[in-house]
């Protein structure tokens, strides 16, 4: 798995948004392969219901545990939210009044069955809680998240956690090399080649997926196909539609434009202006 992780980083909505709500951790060498980032508050604040607008999540191809901490009531409460396959929009917390943090691991959806205790299955555009999935690592971190108070001192513990585990993660040789193939490939192999690839039926592929991945091979080849497509719209200044048609084998012009949007819920200008928004300089990802 470790190689997969040199061509591939998917991209969020607004990937160069980073204030007192959103701040990322890039994880150790070590579980690089695993977890896409580690992400929440660096220092606590009072979460007000209207503080901003709706923001808009897009399918990224990770999965997330989140853990928000009330520290007035000295409450901690968490969430596993499994694989999206489409974009949404979520609005500001209850306005409670109290001061909240946030600390959230964000793995990609293909490596989380590594660290969990059950199947994946079922889990596409739900969430759950953490210990239906989690239960080593929520059972030892919920108690320990209101005690440290920085998101660097919550992804160190995290870190120490997630790399014990590491000598007894669940692997699936099938499902890795098929993962291999879909990100070489860009997302443009159908899922007969991905199966014949790996000496499996493409039934037997698909159960595979379902279980340790809650998606379809073809529907999850096409999600990374449109991350490739939207990390090209905002890294290449000389971006064309029509040389990307070709490079992620749509079938036309409108097939690529019918999909970004079925995906990211606005055309690409709109999709475009709205990550600039928050634009500090293109090199935070282009450069990855």
């Amino acid at each position: 798995m470790s190689n997969q992780m040199k061509i591939y980083h998917p991209l969020t909505a607004t990937p160069f948004k980073r204030n007192r709500s959103y701040v990322e951790l890039a994880p150790c060498k070590e579980l690089c392969p695993y977890i896409r980032c580690y992400w929440g508050t660096d220092q606590s604040f009072v979460q007000r219901g209207n503080d901003s607008a709706p923001e808009i999540i897009i399918p990224d191809t990770c999965v997330d545990i989140i853990y928000d901490i009330d520290e007035i009531s000295h409450t901690v409460s968490g969430s596993f939210y499994g694989i999206n396959d489409h974009s949404f929009r979520v609005s500001g917390r209850t306005d409670t009044g109290h001061r909240t943090t946030t600390f959230a691991i964000r793995f990609y959806a293909w490596s989380a069955y590594a660290m969990a205790e059950d199947s994946l299955r079922f889990t596409m555009n739900g969430y759950f809680e953490v210990d239906s999935l989690f239960q080593w690592l929520d059972t030892v971190i919920r108690p320990e998240l209101s005690g440290l108070k920085t998101l660097q001192e919550r992804t160190s513990f995290a870190e120490r956690l997630l790399c014990g585990r590491l000598s007894g993660v669940k692997e699936n040789k099938t499902v890795d090399q098929t993962i291999q193939n879909i990100l070489i490939n860009r997302g443009s192999l159908e899922v007969s080649d991905l199966a014949r690839e790996s000496f499996v039926s493409t039934r037997q592929l698909e159960r595979l997926f379902h279980e340790y991945i809650g998606i379809t091979p073809k529907k999850l080849s096409n999600l990374i196909r449109y991350q490739f497509l939207w990390r090209d719209l905002l890294c290449e200044t000389d971006f064309d539609v029509l040389n990307a048609v070709h490079k992620y084998g749509y079938t036309d012009q409108s097939h690529l434009l019918r999909e970004f949007k079925r995906y990211h819920s606005m055309d690409m200008r709109s999709a475009r202006t709205l990550a600039f928004q928050d634009v500090g300089n293109i090199q935070d990802i282009s450069d990855r």
